[in-house]
């Protein structure tokens, strides 16, 4: 039997998805730039989409295969550019950015899917990570760009490579003690990643600790954590777009970074619970979706690049969600395809193009099947 048209094979749950929740991502901003008259945020924001259609179409055609073999190079630069970002203008006290003039380029965002692809190239082969020498060389490749990210100084980001490589290692095949080891080590370096952190980002992971419910507003890192609640809360079961605004004082709606690390508390204040819970409810059907295409496919690394890419969004989503409701410290993470930005939409619109690249490609048959080095 031949290969089914490729029209056939397209993920469009995948792109509708993406699409209700870069709309939704939209009405939050708005609602932002309504609130706090800081800037108008939502029209660059339609641009940075329509940008991230450009990106995702060129993502879904070309084909996926050849970034295998160009994976370790762009791994490698991306680290170079992590070096770069400490040699150029600090922005509110962090060396994260590269200026481009219409655009200010953030390379931990792209390091996140250089280390995917360059990973799902090493974990290819079984005698990769079937001693322990070789399971060593995936704990150090992401090892490296976390300390670097760390030093910009940029929490969030850094968490994420490590629940990354335990995925990606699981859908290796990686047996359980492989698991363990990897976990021990990341426990084991935790000390030395907790002496990499800057005062402040010591401060927010305290703070969770001493949180308190009702009250006045604390001072110090504290108060994100408190306000972030407070305007979630704010929106009740409808939202203000259909019930009203409770409080007319501006000072109840203040939040700083609302439009970028704190754009779920504005959907939940815009549209109430059920806003929030739609917004959940999406990236579950996103992930969802996701892991299916990563178990119908038998290319080995469309495989594993498939699982990065899906455990990718989902940590982004817990870590995020779960830091506005004092669950998780602040940590300055966007919120995937909703959150102010251009480095992260574009990123995340060329992840989902690599993913439709996968459902779509010929030479992955799309008969699921178990990983090839499960064991």
């Amino acid at each position: 039997m031949g290969e089914s048209p490729w029209y056939h094979r397209f993920p469009a749950v995948i792109v509708l998805t993406a699409l209700a929740l870069i709309v939704l991502g939209l009405s939050a901003i708005a609602r932002g730039d309504e609130l706090y008259n800081l800037g108008e945020f939502a029209p660059r924001q339609r641009l940075w989409a329509a940008l991230g259609s450009i990106v995702f179409v060129i993502a879904a055609v070309w084909p996926y295969q050849r970034l295998r073999w160009i994976s370790y190079p762009i791994y490698g630069g991306c680290l170079l550019l992590l070096v770069l970002v400490f040699f150029m203008p600090a922005k509110n006290y962090s060396h994260r950015w590269i200026p481009l003039g219409l655009m200010d380029f953030q390379p931990s965002e792209l390091a996140k899917l250089a280390f995917i692809a360059a990973l799902a190239r090493y974990l290819m082969h079984r005698e990769s990570f079937r001693t322990w020498k070789g399971l060593a060389i995936p704990f150090f490749m992401a090892l490296v760009p976390i300390v670097l990210i760390l030093k910009e100084p940029d929490l969030g980001t850094s968490l994420l490579f490590l629940p990354v490589l335990f995925a990606m290692l699981f859908a290796a095949g990686a047996r359980p003690r492989h698991l363990a080891t990897i976990a021990l080590l990341g426990v084991l370096a935790s000390p030395f990643l907790w002496m990499q952190m800057s005062a402040e980002q010591k401060s927010r992971i305290v703070s969770v600790f001493t949180q308190k419910t009702g009250g006045e507003a604390p001072r110090g890192d504290g108060y994100h954590l408190h306000q972030s609640k407070r305007v979630l809360a704010l929106g009740g079961v409808f939202g203000s777009e259909i019930t009203g605004m409770p409080f007319k004082s501006q000072r109840a709606y203040h939040l700083p970074e609302s439009r970028t690390d704190f754009v779920f508390c504005l959907v939940g204040e815009r549209w109430g619970l059920i806003g929030s819970l739609t917004v959940l409810l999406l990236y579950c059907v996103l992930f969802a979706r996701g892991l299916l295409i990563a178990a119908d496919t038998r290319d080995p690394y469309g495989r594993l690049l498939a699982v990065g890419i899906v455990a990718l969004i989902g940590s982004q989503v817990l870590i995020n969600t779960a830091m506005t409701v004092g669950l998780l410290p602040i940590t300055g993470m966007t919120l995937p395809l909703m959150s102010y930005g251009g480095s992260s939409l574009l990123t995340m619109c060329l992840a989902l193009g690599l993913l439709v690249n996968i459902a779509m490609r010929p030479t992955t048959d799309a008969v699921s099947e178990p990983f090839q080095f499960a064991g």
